[in-house]
């Protein structure tokens, strides 16, 4: 049976797993369901610093809307944002900059409506429904063409969101399509999990996420520096995640390096 939450969009069965919410629960967060949170346990059961993993990627994005701030960049678009939880990329920017831009983008129902209730009221700020694997939708929204301007550096966001892209569905060219509506100057960050180190445990983190609606797909660092074809990747490299930048705030240096990163720049 559904469990009834007022902050749920009507129609939403919350007994089929997400990805997000699934991301939320291992993130301490509390929008997430019962199913959600069997998925998680079943992941914490095989990966036991499960939740170091998704701090660490976590704290990249952070780090990287730092720098990319640090770029003079102050419009972002966060593609595949998930549940907003605390340090949310328009708390980061607005924070110095209060109208810097931000757009959010995710397909799942409970992060777009989550995200609208905490959006409420800055103009500054907006959220799309959409499947970012079709760019075209995302980047024609009215949402994003309001908020975010074409002409000048964006900062586009894909964290810890192309492991559940298939290479049916090509990732590497869900990348290059936004590389190429971005302007020149434009930074693009990118994270991915990977199965190089821990790779029967995270075996089985597939295994447990294929009762979700959202399977997942580890690539090696060979399969992932590709992404960023076209792009000027910024010291230091494509980098686990504790190795990117710790100057910029906490990287949990002796933490887990199960996260590749990297941030380009379109030139």
């Amino acid at each position: 049976m559904a469990e009834p939450f007022s902050w749920v969009p009507a129609g939403i069965n919350t007994d089929v797993p997400s990805a997000a919410r699934v991301y939320d629960f291992l993130l301490g967060g509390g929008h997430n369901f019962a199913s959600d949170r069997v998925v998680g346990e079943k992941v914490l059961q095989v990966l036991r610093d499960g939740r170091a993993i998704a701090a660490s990627n976590r704290s990249f994005m952070r780090r990287a809307v730092l720098l990319m701030m640090q770029h003079g960049i102050d419009q972002f678009l966060d593609l595949g944002s998930g549940i907003p939880t605390v340090g949310n990329v328009h708390e980061i920017v607005q924070q110095e900059k209060p109208d810097a831009r931000v757009v959010y983008v995710d397909y799942d129902e409970v992060a777009v409506s989550h995200s609208q209730l905490i959006l409420e009221g800055n103009e500054n700020a907006g959220v799309v429904q959409a499947d970012m694997c079709r760019p075209q939708d995302v980047l024609s929204d009215p949402v994003v063409k309001d908020l975010i301007d074409f002409s000048k550096p964006v900062g586009l966001l894909m964290v810890a969101v192309l492991h559940f892209v298939s290479d049916e569905k090509g990732p590497a060219e869900v990348v290059a399509r936004y590389r190429d509506a971005v302007p020149p100057g434009s930074l693009i960050a990118l994270s991915h999990l990977t199965a190089d180190f821990k790779p029967q445990e995270m075996g089985s983190v597939v295994e447990a996420m294929k009762h979700s609606r959202d399977p997942m797909y580890f690539r090696s660092l060979e399969q992932f520096q590709p992404m960023f074809a076209g792009m000027e990747v910024l010291e230091p490299g494509v980098v686990p995640a504790p190795r990117w930048h710790a100057e910029l705030g906490p990287a949990g240096e002796d933490g887990p390096e199960d996260v590749y990163v990297g941030v380009g720049r379109k030139v």
